[in-house]
C-alpha cells in the first residue's frame, strides 16, 4: 500500500513546465473553456516500491573474469579455516585466548598496529585502483557482488533466464510456481547458512565447530553469529542486491572525488553510435542516416543495477561490463567494429583518442602518489613483520604491595609479567633487570619455557639490598627488564632480547 498525498497541479503556464504539459482541449471544446476549468487534484505517491530488476545473463571476457574471482574469492573464504598447519587450524582468530592464528604468524592485541597498517594498504589500493580504472573492486571483488552473482546463477538455473523469470512472477500461484520458488529460496538458504557457518569458523576452530553442529550442542553465541551472518546473506544476496550498492554503501557517494577525466570508466561512445535505430543486418548505417547502436537494449538487460549506460556514468554503475559483453556480442552479430561500449576515459572519447594515448595519461600524477604510497606501506608493513620479534612482554606492578622491607633490610617489589610466544616453536626465556646497581630477581629463578604460541602470567620479585636502598633514596625509580631468548638451548645463547620500562618503588 503506497503512501500518498492529495497535491493539486497547476497548469504547466502558471507552474513554469513544458508546454507539452499545458492541458490540450478536446473537440468541442475551445482553449479559453479549458485554461479557465479548475485543475483537478490528483494522487501523488511519495513513496514506491522499488521495480524488480532481471538481469540477463551474459557471455563474454568480462564475465569470465568476474566468475574467475567468484571461484579465487569463495575458494579461499570457504576453504582456508579447514587448512591444517603445525598441527592446528591454519588461520583462526582464537578471540578467547586473544591471539589471531596467520600460518606461521601469531598477533597478539599489542600487534594493533599491524591492523591499522592493512587498513592503511587496504584504503590506498582503493584509492589507487578507483583513480586508475573506476569501482573495479565493486564490478568484480566486493562480496556484494560475488554472493549477488552466486545468487542469480541459482536463480537462472532454477527459475529460468530473464523473459522465464518475468513470466513465473507474474503467472498465479501454482505447483510449478511453489516448487520454483521454494526450490530456489532452499538453495539460497544452504549457501547463506554454511557462509555464516565459515564466518564463524574463522573466530572458533571449525571442526569443533561442525562437530557440535552436527550434535545440536552449538553454543548461543555460536549460533546466534551462524544465524545472523547467513540472515545477512540471504537478505543482501537474494533481495536487497543493487540497492545495497545504491543507497547502502557510502562508497557510490564518494567515488567522484576520486574520478578525473583521465580515469577509465565503462563508457557509451555517442558520436559513433547516434541516432539509435532498430534496422535489418543488411541495412548499411551511415546509408540510413543511423549510428551503430541498434537500440536493442540489451545493455540496460543484463545491467545488475537496472541503469541505461548509454545516458553516461551514473553513481549506480558498479562497473561490472556485463554491457561491454553483451554489446559486443550484438556488434558481432551485425558485423560492426566491437567497442560501442568500451573501458575509456572521458578526455578519450571527448577527444578521440586510441588506446595507446589514453593509457599514457592513465600514469598520472595522482595515480604516481597513490602507487607510492602503496608500496612504502606495504614495504613497511612486510618489513616489520619480518623483523618482528618473536615474544612479546607485559609489565603490570602488583597493586596489592608496592614496596615491602624483607629480611635483612632489603626492598622487595612485586610485579607481573605476561610473556607471550610468538612463534610456532618452544622457546626459553631469561630474565634479569638493568637501571639500578644492586637490584636482583629473586624469583622466578632459572630459564623459562614457553610452549608453541602459549601466553602465561608469571609473578617476578625483585630485591634491592638495604645500603643500595639507602644510597639511593626513597620514591620511584625508573629501570628496565631485560627478557632474552635462548636462542641455542644446549650452549644458553641469547638471540633476541627485549627491554621493558618499569619502576621500583624505595619507601622514604
Amino acid at each position: 500500500m503506497s503512501v500518498g498525498k492529495t497535491i493539486p497541479i497547476k497548469p504547466a503556464s502558471l507552474a513554469g513546465g513544458p508546454d507539452r504539459a499545458r492541458p490540450r482541449p478536446a473537440d468541442g471544446v475551445s482553449a479559453e473553456a479549458v485554461t479557465a476549468a479548475p485543475t483537478a487534484p490528483r494522487m501523488v505517491s511519495l513513496y514506491e516500491a522499488e521495480a524488480k530488476i532481471y538481469p540477463r545473463a551474459v557471455h563474454g571476457w568480462y564475465a569470465v573474469w568476474r566468475w574467475l574471482l567468484v571461484w579465487a574469492t569463495q575458494l579461499l573464504f570457504y576453504g582456508l579455516p579447514w587448512l591444517t598447519w603445525n598441527g592446528r587450524q591454519a588461520v583462526l582468530f582464537d578471540l578467547d585466548a586473544r591471539r589471531f592464528l596467520i600460518f606461521d604468524l601469531i598477533l597478539y592485541p599489542q600487534d594493533f598496529i599491524y591492523l591499522t597498517a592493512l587498513l592503511v594498504v587496504s584504503a590506498f589500493g582503493l584509492f589507487f585502483f578507483t583513480a586508475v580504472a573506476g569501482r573495479l573492486w565493486c564490478g568484480y571483488a566486493c562480496p556484494q557482488t560475488v554472493y549477488t552473482e552466486i545468487f542469480l546463477w541459482i536463480e537462472r538455473h532454477v527459475e529460468g533466464d530473464r523473459a522465464a523469470r518475468i513470466r513465473l512472477d507474474r503467472a498465479g500461484w501454482g505447483a510449478g510456481k511453489l516448487m520454483r520458488k521454494g526450490g530456489k529460496h532452499a538453495a539460497w538458504l544452504v549457501v547463506s547458512l554454511w557462509t555464516g557457518f565459515t564466518f564463524v569458523g574463522y573466530f572458533e576452530p571449525i571442526r569443533a565447530l561442525g562437530a557440535s553442529a552436527v550434535q545440536g550442542a552449538l553454543s548461543g553465541w555460536e549460533s546466534f553469529w551462524v544465524l545472523f551472518y547467513g540472515f545477512a546473506t540471504y537478505g543482501n544476496a537474494g533481495y536487497l542486491r543493487e540497492q545495497v550498492c545504491k543507497y547502502m554503501c557510502p562508497y557510490a557517494r564518494f567515488q567522484s572525488a576520486m574520478f578525473d577525466k583521465d580515469t577509465l570508466i565503462i563508457s557509451y561512445d555517442a558520436a559513433r553510435g547516434d541516432p539509435r535505430g532498430p534496422r535489418s543486418k543488411k541495412v548499411d548505417p551511415a546509408a540510413a542516416g543511423l549510428g551503430s547502436c541498434v537500440d536493442c537494449a540489451q545493455c540496460v538487460h543484463v545491467c545488475p543495477t537496472g541503469i541505461d549506460i548509454r545516458g553516461g556514468l551514473q553513481y549506480e554503475c558498479i562497473g561490472c561490463a556485463a554491457c561491454i559483453d553483451v554489446c559486443n556480442d550484438v556488434m558481432d552479430k551485425f558485423g560492426y567494429d566491437r567497442g560501442l561500449i568500451r573501458y575509456a576515459t572521458q578526455n578519450g572519447i571527448d577527444k578521440r583518442w586510441t588506446a595507446a594515448q589514453q593509457w599514457r595519461r592513465v600514469f598520472r600524477p595522482r595515480v604516481l602518489v597513490y602507487g607510492a604510497i602503496l608500496l612504502l606501506v606495504s614495504g613497511t608493513l612486510v618489513a616489520s613483520l619480518a623483523l618482528r620479534l618473536p615474544f612479546k612482554v607485559d609489565v603490570v606492578r602488583d597493586r596489592a604491595t608496592l614496596a615491602r622491607q624483607v629480611e635483612d633490610g632489603a626492598i622487595e617489589n612485586l610485579y607481573r609479567l605476561q610473556l607471550m610466544n610468538a612463534a610456532e616453536s618452544t622457546q626459553r626465556f631469561d630474565l634479569a633487570v638493568q637501571g639500578i646497581d644492586g637490584l636482583a630477581v629473586v624469583s622466578p629463578t632459572g630459564p623459562l619455557t614457553l610452549a608453541p604460541a602459549e601466553a602465561r602470567w608469571i609473578t617476578v620479585s625483585l630485591r634491592l639490598p638495604f645500603e643500595a636502598a639507602q644510597g639511593l633514596g626513597g620514591g620511584v625509580h625508573p629501570m628496565h627488564f631485560l627478557i632474552r631468548r635462548i636462542g641455542d638451548v644446549d650452549e644458553g645463547v641469547a638471540d633476541r632480547e627485549l627491554l621493558e620500562k618499569s619502576t621500583f618503588v624505595v619507601p622514604r
